[in-house]
């Protein structure tokens, strides 16, 4: 279990082989391989420290990697910027939420969509008169729901709501791939079960990838789990088997 066999599987969104990276000597991932297939939904899990984050940060390139490969849709990315890898259809949500709380949801959309259009760059024109980006922004956050409060400022609205306006901004650019860095962490029952529904009615053409501590709510939304620890994948395989192996009870679930 946990083996990959390279070439033996087309239609990959995510193929890493070999990827480490260590910091002052430590490493955080050490030569972690695995495939994702196009629209498949996989959970990353392992307890604190496991090197979770890590992986996707060398994913998206917010950090270079001591060695290995990552293809995106089979091109190698792993020298492209991560505006690069942007453009080639990633897309990211953080553990720690970064968006701008004095701005309404609608503006903190609108700020990613101008991230990938052609027009960026124009500083002559305001970004109030962009009515196209603003349209866009409130179809997006009517997907999460969020579309009777697109005015409001961002601090005025709840945590969970603010998971919302994360995700709504990832899928504005219209990802093909989705790195959601725990989506669920903070968020009551009821937030929980909302964002679970949200996550359920992502299109199938958009590959998502997914780090979780909520074992119940990702174990039934994953189809297939990876489980890291120290900075290496130990176990890989359906929700069943991860879930029976004894280095998962071991390691992360404390049996």
């Amino acid at each position: 279990m946990g083996e990959v066999l390279w070439g033996a599987r087309v239609s990959l969104a995510l193929e890493i082989r070999g990827l480490s990276k260590s910091f002052g000597g430590l490493p955080a991932t050490s030569d972690v391989s695995l495939a994702v297939e196009t629209g498949e939904r996989r959970l990353i899990i392992g307890p604190n420290g496991a090197g979770k984050t890590t992986l996707f940060n060398l994913i998206t390139g917010d950090l270079r990697a001591d060695a290995g490969s990552i293809r995106l849709f089979g091109e190698e990315a792993v020298r492209l910027r991560t505006d690069q890898r942007v453009h080639r259809g990633l897309a990211r949500t953080f553990q720690i939420i970064t968006l701008f709380p004095h701005d309404t949801l609608a503006h903190n959309v609108v700020l990613s969509l101008l991230g990938l259009a052609p027009s960026r760059w124009n500083a002559l024109r305001p970004l109030a008169a962009r009515r196209d980006l603003y349209q866009r922004a409130r179809e997006v956050l009517a997907t999460v729901g969020l579309a009777a409060i697109a005015e409001r400022p961002l601090a005025q609205v709840s945590y969970g709501e603010k998971r919302r306006v994360e995700i709504a901004m990832a899928l504005a650019q219209r990802p093909k791939l989705l790195l959601l860095d725990e989506p669920l962490a903070g968020l009551s029952k009821e937030e929980r079960q909302t964002l679970q529904g949200l996550l359920a009615a992502i299109p199938r053409d958009i590959t998502v990838v997914m780090i979780e501590h909520d074992m119940d709510t990702a174990l039934s939304y994953a189809e297939r789990i990876t489980l890291l620890h120290y900075g290496k994948i130990i176990v890989e395989g359906s929700r069943a088997e991860v879930v029976a192996h004894p280095r998962t009870r071991e390691i992360y679930l404390g049996a």
